[in-house]
């Protein structure tokens, strides 16, 4: 296999998707014949900064393949720490090529775009002598059980709440609401009043509260969630950003809280019930949620926005339809996944169905038998395992945790099975490092709003 002049082997391909090109791969094909040094340094919130000293080819014959290694390389920094500010050393060409790329008009339009409104900050790219140092804040988040507490989850479909006194869950409820679809802030700031107040009343004070939500949060601001998709840009800063702020602080007052994304709460949840650390949790659903604990059991504050990171070279992989960029996890560990590969393996999906719907109908086929859905599932097990041990290259994880409606029933367990052969055969080094694991019904227990409900420290 061979892609801009640079030449790799795989050995287990997608068997619905034979041009698949692992990233990973790319990647280590590509640094095996580069040796001029170049740094790059991404700068987010609060000073902190990712690092990465790499190299390039620098010749004119592999310029196509630097360029194309560099954004990548890039991008994955973007949605896997977040930042608006690159920093870059050692070569011009580099400088120049990524000025262009992240700039009204360039090919990373939308990256450039997003990070400036995420961070509040013009997105610069910078030409330095020296990279800055690297500079990390984790946060120690997570596991606080005493006291009485409360955990919301807010989903696309239901909101979750839970009243947790030290550690044991005395009242949870889920109702049904429409956030993705109302313009009005005042109808979510309402419905997260109503749950905290339904919450409350089963207690006898509340001394901290947790909220996991889909979204970007900084300084439990909120600065991107597609629950608040209708709300106007005026509105959203007006009264979106601080609305998990000002709901606590109007309901309870001065008390501790945490707003943190779910994926993240989801990695927690999951570092509760192993009793184990450094844990990346996916969910395979509507797109792909990811969150990470590290060794020290603190939530890190990154984005973790894997479905926006690249993980397929190949020149003609599906776009995502939100960032039009190509070869992104979302396009591999979602439904979205199922519903792509389904022409491949001969199954003809009703256009008016919705994409849940899609997959509940490649599901029920698997449950039949159906040899052709699972192919499906095969071929999404062996992206998974090429991907993970890319993923594992950038957390160094000890375990990682499979949610979502994907990784359901039979094909679910399809996926794994096949994952892990491909894992053994071809990864072998890398193996025995990775621990996969389920939710048990411990897990369950825990759950994702009582999970929440640890976020807060009471000092």
């Amino acid at each position: 296999m061979e892609y801009l002049g640079i030449n790799l082997y795989v050995e287990n391909k997608p068997e619905l998707d034979p041009e698949f090109i692992p990233l990973y791969k790319f990647n280590q094909a590509f640094l095996a014949g580069a040796r001029k040094p170049v740094g790059i340094a991404v700068e987010r919130a609060d000073g902190e900064m990712a690092v990465c000293h790499t190299f390039i080819h620098g010749t004119e014959e592999m310029r196509k393949a630097d360029h194309y290694y560099i954004n990548r390389l890039v991008k994955t920094i973007l949605w896997m720490k977040g930042g608006f500010k690159i920093y870059v050393s050692g070569d011009q060409d580099t400088y120049a090529y990524l000025s262009a790329a992240y700039s009204a008009g360039g090919e990373q339009e939308f990256d450039w775009d997003y990070m400036a409104g995420v961070f509040e900050h013009p997105f610069e790219v910078v030409l330095v002598d020296e990279l800055p140092e690297a500079k990390d804040a984790p946060k120690p988040m997570g596991g606080h059980m005493e006291g009485c507490r409360i955990g919301f989850d807010a989903g696309g479909s239901d909101r979750k709440v839970s009243a947790v006194i030290d550690g044991e869950t005395v009242y949870s409820e889920e109702v049904v609401w429409f956030p993705k679809i109302n313009s009005d802030p005042d109808y979510h700031y309402e419905g997260i009043v109503a749950a905290l107040k339904s919450a409350a009343s089963h207690m006898p004070r509340v001394d901290a509260v947790g909220v996991s939500s889909a979204g970007v949060f900084i300084n439990n601001r909120t600065m991107a969630a597609s629950l608040f998709l209708q709300v106007p840009k005026d509105l959203f800063d007006a009264k979106v950003k601080d609305i998990y702020i000002r709901a606590i602080t109007d309901t309870f007052g001065p008390i501790p809280y945490s707003v943190v994304n779910d994926g993240d709460v989801s990695a927690l949840a999951g570092a509760i019930s192993l009793e184990d650390t450094n844990i990346l949790g996916i969910a395979m659903g509507t797109s792909e949620a990811v969150g990470y604990v590290d060794e020290q059991g603190r939530i890190t504050g990154w984005l973790n926005e894997l479905a926006f990171v690249p993980v397929d070279a190949n020149p003609a992989a599906m776009e995502d339809e939100w960032s039009h960029d190509i070869g992104c996890g979302v396009k591999y560990f979602s439904q979205d996944s199922v519903i792509k590969l389904a022409p491949a393996a001969g199954i003809e999906l009703d256009a008016a169905l919705s994409p849940a719907e899609k997959l509940k109908v490649v599901q029920k086929l698997m449950e039949e038998g159906d040899d052709r859905a699972a192919a499906i599932y095969r071929s999404i097990g062996t992206y998974l395992a090429h991907t993970l041990v890319f993923y594992h290259d950038l957390y160094g994880f000890r375990s990682v945790l499979l949610l979502g409606r994907v990784m359901s029933g039979k094909g679910g367990d399809t996926l794994l099975e096949t994952c892990r052969k491909v894992l053994a055969s071809e990864y072998p080094e890398v193996c025995g490092k990775i621990n996969i694991a389920l939710p048990d019904e411990r897990f369950r227990r825990v759950g994702q709003s009582a999970a929440a409900a640890s976020l807060p420290e009471i000092r």
